[in-house]
């Protein structure tokens, strides 16, 4: 009864911007304690359920509906969640929209993930390094490390170059957990974070006999994707990242002074991208008409004066405010293009003017705009161009004056050529003659 008490709660809340729903995993009580700071973070802006991994009340969804819009998973050594809930549930989940923030290995003597951390990694193209590795860097390192040169400083230089997914940080972070490799060929999986080019991934007290997991910028310390349906997914090979402990410490790098971690700045700014509390973007009107008219015609005839208006609003603080950018293009397509354009952009409002194309068909406008750290928008309107009408056409084109002229200089030659013909005659001889 508690438990549909709390589906009801849920539902009633909805799925606005406003008021999010997240669940946060963790794998025992320790947790609660050692990363109070983090879940607090998630409490104060959502929301917020915290179950154990081994929970058998866990569920993402009940009676077709989902409960939540957000996870959180704080168990990297978990196998499933609940009684039930595995990888493939969490895939599902991000399939139908859902966004995740997982932490992977922890521990300073040997990291580890379990299979339900790299299951969901490997589904969305990044690849974690094996159990009881960690990243190494023996030039980046934190004075409190134990020797192994395991707990990283990573510069926030190393970040990615997008504001709405990483803020503006300028302190230094810390890191200790496994290593990460993207999948290059995956144009939707992003490095926020990554290592410095001393840095590799490898069991820390062994040898190296075979080249490492990852090395230099290559090793992601925390990958995210943005799938094509804009759900969301951020993944840190870090679970220490997230804790309390580190989100308190002072980062103090061999050579360098003092100063205050950056990990609960930069963990706050993935929370408000990931649940999509930054970064997203509408279009709320589409519109076109003749240049110089208010209505919308039935069709286009070719060579007329068109107008084609989007309104865009992003969401930003609580608020959907008029969208600023100029870098939106739109396209009148047949086939292939016939124009291309940058749209003008007045408080949110964009507007492409230009000419219908000299082509007749059926054609259409479209707009499919995907910027880094922002929610991929496209919309496709189509419409028809028909030909000129016969009362439409000049009455004298003038590239056609030489034919004119050749059918004028025919009729009068044959008009002189008929005088000559009836007019003249030879002269008949006589016999005599």
């Amino acid at each position: 009864m508690k438990e549909f008490s709390l589906f009801l709660l849920l539902a009633a809340s909805g799925f606005s911007k406003d008021v999010r729903n997240v669940l946060v995993v963790v794998d025992g009580p320790a947790v609660l304690d050692s990363h109070s700071a983090f879940i607090n973070q998630l409490n104060n802006n959502f929301n917020t359920v915290v179950k154990m991994s081994d929970d058998n009340s866990l569920v993402l969804k009940r009676y077709g509906e989902y409960l939540f819009q957000d996870l959180v998973v704080l168990a990297p050594a978990a196998e499933q969640l609940g009684s039930g809930l595995e990888a493939a549930d969490i895939i599902q989940f991000i399939d139908d929209g859902g966004n995740v923030l997982m932490a992977a290995g922890a521990g300073e003597a040997g990291t580890r993930a379990g299979e339900l951390a790299r299951e969901v990694a490997s589904e969305v193209g990044v690849e974690l390094d094996e159990d009881g590795t960690n990243v190494i860097d023996h030039l980046n390192f934190d004075v409190k490390d134990s020797g192994h040169h395991t707990l990283v400083v990573a510069d926030p230089a190393n970040l990615i170059n997008s504001d709405r997914i990483v803020g503006k940080q300028t302190e230094s972070f810390l890191y200790r957990g496994l290593g990460m490799v993207t999948d290059p060929s995956n144009p939707l999986v992003l490095n926020i974070l990554a290592g410095a080019s001393t840095t590799y991934s490898h069991h820390p007290e062994d040898g190296i006999k075979e080249y490492p997991h990852a090395v230099g910028r290559n090793t992601a310390l925390i990958a995210g994707l943005q799938a094509r349906n804009n759900a969301r997914v951020v993944i840190s090979g870090s679970m220490d990242f997230f804790s309390d402990e580190f989100f308190a410490a002072n980062v103090e790098k061999v050579g360098m002074g003092s100063q205050k971690s950056g990990n609960a700045a930069l963990a706050a700014a993935l929370v408000s991208w990931c649940f999509q509390q930054t970064g997203v973007i509408r279009i709320d009107s589409v519109s076109h008409k003749i240049a110089g008219t208010a209505d919308t015609p039935a069709y286009y005839t070719i060579r007329q004066h068109c107008e084609y208006t989007l309104k865009i609003a992003e969401y930003v603080r609580g608020e959907w405010v008029p969208f600023k950018a100029d870098d939106v293009q739109m396209e009148f397509v047949r086939i292939d293009p016939f124009v291309r354009q940058r749209m003008i952009n007045k408080n949110g409002i964009l507007t492409a003017k230009f000419k219908v194309p000299d082509v007749y068909g059926v054609f259409k406008f479209t707009v499919d705009y995907a910027r880094l750290g922002l929610t991929r928008i496209s919309t496709s309107t189509q419409v028809s161009v028909h030909p000129l009408m016969h009362d439409q056409y000049e009455r004298f084109i003038p590239s056609a004056y030489p034919y004119y002229a050749s059918s004028f200089s025919m009729m009068a030659g044959v008009f002189v050529f008929a005088l000559v013909f009836l007019y003249t005659k030879d002269e008949q001889k006589t016999k005599a003659e």
